[in-house]
């Protein structure tokens, strides 16, 4: 475990989940990120960070790490976590400043269109059917989006 150099204690530190290897750097919260998926990197990123800052366990007024920090913590190309921190930025999370990486903003509540809930439904489908062809029993996947909307809930 080795401890990126962004001025933070190891108390302090984001930790990312790479390869089975975790690289300490900010606030104790867990970035998975895996090459050999099929999701694009930056997506995992954009999406693990979300995932973060809806549970609050970034908010507003936090620091991440630069792009080209974060891209050396996780052996990525610098574009690919310029790209994520894009989306981010683009859906209202976090503030992009050069060389000073991003910062975590107080989000704008928003009313979602009226495909949102037809599209979510749609993906969530498309989820059960892989988890289910993949092996796991409907019970069990059920138990775990209950665990998981419980998560989003507190």
């Amino acid at each position: 475990m080795a401890a990126a150099n962004t001025g933070q204690t190891a108390q302090d530190c984001l930790l990312y989940a790479y390869k089975r290897q975790v690289v300490e750097t900010r606030d104790m919260v867990v970035l998975k990120i895996d090459l050999a998926s099929a999701t694009p990197v930056y997506r995992q990123i954009a999406d693990g960070l979300r995932a973060r800052l809806v549970l609050g366990s970034l908010k507003p007024g936090d620091q991440l790490p630069t792009v080209r920090q974060l891209a050396i913590d996780l052996t990525v190309h610098h574009n690919t976590v310029a790209q994520a921190y894009r989306i981010l930025a683009d859906e209202g999370w976090i503030e992009l400043r050069r060389r000073n990486g991003a910062r975590v903003v107080q989000r704008r509540a928003l009313r979602p269109p009226a495909e949102s809930k037809t599209n979510f439904s749609q993906r969530l489908r498309e989820l059960i059917a892989r988890a289910v062809a993949e092996g796991l029993d409907v019970k069990t996947i059920a138990r775990k989006l209950a665990t998981a909307a419980d998560e989003f809930n507190n």
